[in-house]
């Protein structure tokens, strides 16, 4: 019974662990007034590190992008965690219950790999959940922590004021996606990567890297690149399930798991559409701005979340080689979506804008439009066509009305 309980859970309650961490610890220390940004000047995604044009769709899937993922492993995340050999996967399946019974069928799916003796070890345990009464395979949103193992509830996300207007009355966040026939899957990070400077290593990193501790090294992946590798291997297993149509899977995260979906999509181009919310420093915002969270701020609090490259940037970010809307731009010609919080300037808003605008270009590249705006639209109103963005009301939240933006960019380019 808990087991089936942890299931069907807290569907989406990545926004509540957020809200007490990063959102919370901004202070007077940081900067919140637009007057305060420094005078940048951001690396031109189009333009090679020697100087060259970027002038075809072709050159940039054959030169730029491939230059770019490279910098942004050996300066940001890390280089991406080597896959062992003979991975396996297996499936457990338990008996629907409560709000699910007739909606849903719940699945918990273990990564094996080989140990040292040639035993079978679990790398990984993530759960997928998908619609009962489906004809043919589905799509899905994949995440870390899209739901959280701890709670007894079905948490319905987190509903907007009244004045916003947008609710799912009588229906949970959940069946709402099932219903729109999306699957959800979901890794949870303490069974593979805790997020803890301290513990970081338990799993993955321990079982790959066995003679390594402490902080990650020079160009050593930290817990953000090893997620994003973690929900590959989930891809990995959903190419092999006949419920699931692998060629529709969107990527998604709030806050430091935005971060993830936006490192994720960009280094496994299986991902079809790549959302982030609220992910701030380190994901969506420009780093050159120096608007909220920093680069040295995020990279003394959370050292293990980036390779020890990135703290050469801390307080020197306009050394740095990329900026984030160039992290945007590797979804290409993949859409993508970047989403805000009016009330969560620790997150920069108007830095995650910019690096959605400002990865327009490689979008262009492909013949594809993008945002269609050249500032931030009103509050709680959607735009752009490959490259999406809202900023609604509120705070560093992933809310009901940021997933029904979500549920419509999906069918545009999901269900076409």
């Amino acid at each position: 019974m808990i087991q089936v309980l942890w299931l069907v859970c807290g569907l989406l309650l990545c926004c509540a662990l957020s809200i007490g961490t990063e959102a919370e610890a901004a202070d007077g220390d940081f900067n919140y007034d637009e007057a305060k940004v420094p005078q940048y000047t951001l690396p031109e995604p189009l333009k090679m590190q020697d100087g060259r044009a970027v002038t075809s769709s072709e050159m940039w899937k054959a030169e730029r992008r491939p230059e770019l993922l490279n910098l942004f492993r050996s300066q940001v995340y890390g280089q991406r965690p080597k896959t062992p050999e003979g991975i396996r996967f297996a499936v457990s399946e338990w008996k629907k219950s409560g709000t699910l019974q007739d909606k849903a069928i719940c699945k918990e799916i273990q990564v094996l790999a080989p140990g040292e003796s040639g035993e079978l070890v679990e790398l990984i345990k993530f759960v997928l959940i998908t619609p009962k009464d489906a004809k043919q395979p589905v799509p899905a949103f994949a995440g870390i922590l899209l739901i959280e193992p701890t709670l007894m509830d079905l948490n319905p996300g987190r509903p907007l004021p009244d004045d916003v207007g947008v609710k799912l009355p009588g229906m949970k966040l959940l069946e709402t996606i099932l219903d729109r026939g999306y699957a959800v899957v979901s890794l949870d990070p303490a069974n593979f990567c805790p997020d803890d400077k301290a513990k970081h290593r338990e799993g993955v990193l321990e079982y790959l890297y066995p003679d390594r501790s402490g902080d990650p090294a020079a160009e050593e992946p930290g817990a953000i690149a090893t997620w994003a590798w973690g929900l590959s291997r989930a891809l990995d297993y959903l190419e092999i399930d006949p419920a699931i149509d692998a060629g529709r899977v969107a990527v998604i995260g709030h806050s430091r798991r935005g971060k993830t979906a936006l490192w994720a999509g960009a280094e496994d181009e299986r991902f079809a559409l790549v959302i982030s919310n609220d992910s701030g420093c380190g994901g969506a915002a420009l780093s050159r701005r120096k608007f909220g969270e920093t680069v040295a701020r995020i990279n003394t609090v959370f050292p293990h979340w980036f390779c020890g490259n990135f703290k050469q940037y801390n307080d020197q970010e306009d050394k740095l080689p990329i900026d984030q809307h160039e992290l945007v731009a590797l979804s290409a010609p993949r859409p993508v979506y970047v989403a805000s919080a009016v009330d969560d300037g620790w997150a920069d808003p108007q830095g995650e804008f910019l690096a959605a605008l400002h990865a327009e270009p490689v979008y262009k590249l492909f013949g594809l439009a993008g945002l269609g705006a050249g500032e931030q639209p009103p509050l709680n109103k959607s735009v752009g066509d490959y490259v999406g963005y809202h900023i609604r009301t509120g705070k560093h939240a992933l809310t009901d009305f940021d997933w029904l933006f979500y549920l419509d960019f999906a069918d545009k380019h999901l269900k076409q």
